[in-house]
């Protein structure tokens, strides 16, 4: 089996997620604190009932802080490239963004880091990064969020309120620290070293504003973890609240269930957010691991594995929200009534009537960007 690693530029193998708590040293999101969050939403997004949320850092004292009357804002980002398409896997913390917004009317603050990529990757311009990040943006408008209240952060064209923060934050940050999050060494760039600093300041950038402490949220997929424990070390030092956080698991790649869907353009491992009809079918019946049996007689009789299967871990973290449904094709699956190439075909229609919504609203979103960006 291939050696799990989860660093915000790598992952790899098969993840256990009980494991990155231990080592990472964040809570499970349990039952009581799921009762706590639907006290004040009323409800609970299928990404908490069915624990694609399932860790956390200081949830309960921004609850607290909350009750106070101390309203939370969110924070969340995306580092846009060429060649880096949005696919599924990136909506995850976005959609649970939006949900969060409506429930807290809490603003949102959207961080796209320009530079990250061209600090990194030695093939990219930041005119490249600029293109890209136009695009990326009408991703994030076409989920529905609130331009009133949803400000987008573009770290080369916002640098003039930013670079000051962040320098506050990097004078808290030795070469050691990052060093030993990251894995760096002296053949990394200074700039490279520098980000984090830049990422941290969104999370107290609105505190900086109002001039008050301010609570923050920030909702990523786990691997982003590390830019943030070092942010939550220095934000103390620097007189503002460490921001909590909501851990989000990894949508698995079509061709297994070890590391995550791949941005790469070509790859064949990810349903990309442009994708067409046709795209989707043939990604999902070429490639989608499957834990059905070998053939029809021998998958009658001994039913699939669903626990396994791709296409049913789509309809259990993202496309069906109706729990009885999902038990009934879980059963049937496992049971052998239903066949491999039934479950995908319903995983067909429902990513295709998802992906029809959403580049419609893509499309709208091109005349809707100026909202966003934040003008402060």
């Amino acid at each position: 089996m291939k050696k799990s690693i989860v660093t915000p530029y790598n992952v790899q193998g098969a993840i256990d997620y009980d494991k990155l708590i231990r080592e990472f040293g964040v809570e499970k999101i349990d039952n009581e604190l799921l009762d706590r969050i639907k006290k004040h939403t009323g409800n609970l997004h299928l990404f908490l009932r069915r624990k694609v949320f399932f860790a956390n850092r200081d949830l309960n004292w921004l609850l607290d802080e909350y009750e106070k009357g101390n309203k939370f804002f969110l924070y969340t980002g995306r580092a846009s490239a060429k060649g880096n398409k949005v696919h599924l896997g990136h909506l995850i913390p976005w959609i649970m963004c939006k949900w969060l917004q409506e429930k807290f009317n809490a603003d949102l603050w959207f961080q796209f880091p320009d530079e990250e990529k061209f600090l990194y990757k030695n093939d990219i311009s930041l005119e490249d990064t600029e293109k890209a990040t136009r695009e990326d943006m009408l991703d994030i408008i076409a989920l529905g969020f609130n331009p009133e209240k949803t400000h987008f952060l573009i770290d080369t064209k916002h640098a003039g309120m930013m670079y000051k923060e962040a320098c506050k934050v990097a004078k808290k940050i030795t070469f050691s620290t990052i060093k030993a999050a990251f894995g760096f060494n002296e053949s990394n760039n200074i700039g490279s070293i520098f980000y984090t600093a830049m990422q941290a300041v969104p999370a107290f950038l609105p505190s900086v504003l109002k001039g008050r402490n301010i609570p923050c949220l920030i909702p990523l997929g786990v691997d982003q973890d590390p830019h943030f424990r070092i942010s939550r070390d220095v934000m103390p030092k620097l007189g503002h609240y460490k921001p909590a956080v909501l851990h989000n698991i990894f949508l698995p790649p079509l061709t297994g269930v070890q590391g995550k869907m791949a941005a790469s353009a070509s790859s064949e491992s990810s349903i990309f957010t442009t994708d067409s009809k046709e795209e989707v079918k043939k990604k999902i019946n070429k490639y989608a691991f499957s834990g059905g049996k070998d053939t029809t007689e021998e998958h009658r009789r001994l039913g699939g594995n669903p626990d396994i299967d791709v296409s049913f871990q789509y309809l259990r973290m993202f496309f069906e929200p109706d729990d009885n449904k999902l038990k009934k094709i879980h059963d049937d699956y496992k049971s052998g009534k239903m066949l491999t190439g039934e479950l995908k075909q319903i995983l067909i229609e429902k990513i295709n009537n998802f992906l029809k919504k959403h580049q419609e609203e893509r499309e709208k979103a091109k005349s809707k960007i100026d909202k966003f960006i934040f003008r402060g």
